[in-house]
This record gives C-alpha cells, structure tokens and sequence, in this order.
C-alpha cells in the first residue's frame, strides 16, 4: 500500500474541508454559547411544533424580546426552542416562564442557564491559555522523546483536528460551549496517542531500514500500523456514537465534538502526519 506516494490526494482532501469550514466560520461565525457570551439561556420542550416567530410573538409581549435570540433545539427533542436572551432577573425569567405556558398548554422548561459577562470572558481566555498550555507541552515531549520536526508535525496535525472540529461545528451552526472545549483538549491527547505510535514505529525503521529511503520507512510503519489504528479508533468511535444518541442532551456536544475530532485524528494521525514528515525530509535533502 503506497499511502505516502499518495500524499497529495490527503493533503487536498484535508485542506478542502478545513478551507470551507474558515469561509463558514468567516462568514457565520461560531454559535457562541451562554459560557462564553453571557446571559441567560431557557430551553423548553412542547409536545407539537412550535415556531420562533410564535415564541418571539410571546417575548414581544413581556416585553423581553428585544436582542433575544431564539431558534430550534435539536437536544430538547423533536419539538424544542432555546431562547438566549441578556442577563435576566429570575422574576424576568418566572415572567417569560408563564407567558409561554399560557400560550402553549404543553410547553415544558428543560433547563434555564445564567452566565456574567466577566466569567464568559475568563472562560475564553482559559480556554485558548488551555490549548496553548498543552500544545506547548506535547512540543516538548515529542521533541525530547524523538526530534524537533517530529514535534513540529504534531503541531501542525493536532491545528489540522481543531480547525477540522471548529469548522464542523460553525457549518453545522452548532452551540460552542464549555463541553466543547473539553472536547477539544480530549481530542489532542486522544489525536497525538495515534501520532506517537506511527512515530515509534518510524524510529524504530529508521534505525532496521537505514539503507531504504525515508519514504519508504515512513510508509512501511504506517502500514503496519493502519489495523491496530482503525480497530482502536473504530470501537473508540461505536462507544462515542452510542454515549450521543443515549446519554442525554446535556452531554450532546461533547460528544459531537468528540466524534468529530476523533474521526479528524485518526485520519491524520495516517494520511498527514507522516506525509508531513516525508515531505521536510525531501526538503531537507535537497
């Protein structure tokens, strides 16, 4: 299997759906969550359907349907609204409460989430200190354990999940909160697991095969390691889709995110990282 020889083709495939998931999120931009914006979220459930002018109608009428967000909630079940509105007062909140039940005898309130503006922004800036924490960490790691271009590689395929995860989710519209970002960080841990493996092995056939040109080192340790890479990331990903369909609304996104950046490392941890290598080494050697 020439998987290496081939590297174009998966670097077209990666850089095609990383740039429309950019143009998406340039353009949408990402479906912030009450984590990380701030204000109050309220997510009601109805037995028929419901729409956001309906609900918008019952807002206007309390009076709180000014720079109030509402749309359709895939998690609340088939028929479900979330309303994210600016910080409101719980007898604001017992008001828009009433209004809606009045007006839809079946509405039921599934979850009502209040956020400062302060802590929303902390929670960006822990984030993005998080992400920056670890890669620093997997650098040095790899760099010690193997070489520098290793690590820099790992870098750059562990941007590639991310950005691949991010880009899903702003073509999807999906809500980026918390559990997002913890998905994130399991995603880099789980993605640079896969990376090492294909790694050591190319270590190991860079001392067996010193003779044999790098490309075909690289390319014998990929292949030797493709089963036990689709056996784990297989089951990893049956136990992932099992946890979303089953394990509740609150625990949606995560997994979403998960699955994605799962799917997103194993493809690199085979069809980019070691390319990646290859082409800095025929670089080198010129």
């Amino acid at each position: 299997m020439d998987i290496l020889g081939k590297r174009k083709i998966w670097y077209t495939i990666s850089l095609t759906v990383i740039v429309i998931g950019l143009l998406f999120l340039l353009i949408n931009g990402l479906n912030l969550g009450i984590d990380f914006n701030g204000g109050t979220l309220m997510e009601f459930s109805f037995e028929n359907s419901v729409s956001s002018e309906e609900v918008r109608e019952v807002l206007e009428r309390v009076e709180i349907a000014e720079d109030s967000k509402i749309q359709q909630s895939e998690s609340a079940g088939e028929h479900g609204i979330i309303i994210r509105a600016k910080t409101l007062e719980s007898e604001e909140i017992v008001t828009i409460d009433n209004a809606i039940r009045d007006e839809f005898e079946s509405a039921e309130m599934l979850r009502t989430e209040m956020v400062g503006p302060t802590i929303g922004r902390e929670l960006r800036i822990n984030a993005l200190l998080a992400m920056i924490a670890a890669s620093i960490a997997i650098v040095a790691y790899i760099s010690f354990r193997f070489e520098f271009r290793f690590a820099a590689v790992s870098i750059i395929t562990l941007m590639h999940d991310v950005l691949i995860t991010i880009g899903i989710f702003a073509i999807l519209g999906r809500e980026v909160n918390t559990p997002f970002v913890a998905a994130l960080l399991t995603i880099v841990g789980y993605s640079i697991n896969d990376t090492i493996v294909i790694f050591d092995r190319i270590r190991e056939n860079m001392k067996l095969l010193h003779k044999v040109p790098f490309i075909e080192q690289a390319n014998s340790a990929v292949v030797d390691t493709l089963p036990r890479s689709i056996n784990t990331s297989v089951t990893t990903l049956i136990a992932i889709l099992a946890i979303y369909f089953f394990g509740g609304a609150s625990i949606q996104t995560f997994m979403l995110a998960l699955f994605i950046g799962m799917f997103a490392g194993t493809y690199s941890s085979i069809f980019v990282a070691s390319p990646l290598l290859v082409t800095w080494q025929e670089r080198i050697s010129k």
